[in-house]
């Protein structure tokens, strides 16, 4: 996967010892809790991820690329990136990497609709939003 975007936020996160499955590494769907995760928290900081707002982000499609084998200990660094905006939608793009060593363990896209809560339909994506991507 090639990421290629405005790199928006940097979150770093443990490992817990429940992430791993069976294998003794961490769970594929746990990277997707990294995602979301990372991405709720560059929302807070655009002001944009209150859940009672009438208008809000919904995901539709997501994506990840495992790279290398994740254990724990270990704290994660989640590298939240912009892409294209649309009319409607955002694509966003992650790259998990070792917070010590820098070693990549994830690549992964998710793409955002930001919709109307009461219709569920598809609204114009708040202006902050489609700015940053540009930028």
């Amino acid at each position: 996967m090639s990421i290629n975007g405005r790199l928006v936020s940097t979150l770093n996160m443990p490992v817990r010892w429940g992430d791993m499955d069976a294998y003794g590494h961490t769970n594929n769907t746990v990277y997707f809790r990294f995602f979301e995760e990372a991405r709720i928290s560059w929302l807070n900081s655009v002001e944009l991820s209150e859940a009672d707002a009438h208008t809000g982000p919904v995901i539709i499609n997501a994506s990840a690329t495992f790279l290398k084998e994740l254990k724990h200990p270990a704290t994660v660094c989640v590298h939240t990136y912009l892409g294209k905006a649309g009319n409607s939608s955002l694509e966003t793009f992650y790259v998990i990497t070792d917070a010590d060593t820098g070693d990549t363990y994830c690549e992964g896209a998710a793409k955002i609709v930001w919709v109307d809560r009461t219709t569920m339909r598809s609204t114009r994506l708040p202006d902050v939003l489609r700015n940053l991507a540009t930028e």
